[in-house]
């Protein structure tokens, strides 16, 4: 039994590429990864948190704090 050929329509002598059996020829396809400038890690990726959040988050937490401490003089009297 020989195998069939899964698309009938297909010429390898009319099918593009350089050795014509299909492919794609230089120049035509994507560039490679290092042909994208803008592709890969940020090179000065932020370290850390900002200065605006800790302040806000140091706030915040000294406000409770005091709560806490003015709730638990006020129970204790």
């Amino acid at each position: 039994m020989t195998p069939s050929n899964p698309d009938p329509d297909f010429d390898p002598g009319r099918a593009p590429g350089p050795e014509r059996g299909g492919g794609v020829p230089p120049g035509e396809g994507p560039p490679a990864e290092g042909g994208m400038s803008e592709a890969g890690p940020r090179n000065d990726p932020p370290k850390g948190w900002g200065k605006g959040p800790l302040i806000v988050i140091a706030v915040l937490t000294l406000l409770v704090v005091v709560g806490l401490v003015g709730y638990a003089v006020m129970v204790h009297d």
